[in-house]
């Protein structure tokens, strides 16, 4: 299965960070959440409007993970950056951060 990146495609906020994501990502699929049969994919309604997924043959992932691995997946700095954002100690901090962005979603650019 190629990477998927499921995100809320009524949010602006995530549909502006997606299209970037979409331009920049290798071998990944940025898809909205509302396009896709959910049961197919072994997600919930409720699952999928708290957080961004990543799903691959591998791994499922959400929220500062999905993000993560999907910075991983565009290479150079990028990549770096996903790989630092998934180390343990780092990793709380940025579900600190995701919980934040996530709650104010609607107040960011794009929105």
């Amino acid at each position: 299965m190629r990477a998927r990146l499921v995100y809320d495609g009524d949010c602006g906020f995530c549909t502006r960070c997606a299209r970037w994501l979409d331009r920049n990502a290798r071998d990944v699929e940025v898809v909205p959440w509302q396009s896709l049969d959910l049961g197919e994919v072994g997600l919930t309604e409720q699952q999928v409007r708290a957080a961004a997924y990543w799903l691959d043959d591998q791994v499922v992932d959400s929220g500062e993970g999905a993000i993560a691995r999907s910075l991983v997946a565009c290479g150079s700095g990028y990549a770096v950056l996903g790989r630092l954002l998934l180390l343990g100690g780092v990793r709380r901090v940025a579900a600190v951060a995701y919980r934040l962005v996530a709650r104010h979603r609607g107040r960011l650019p794009g929105a």
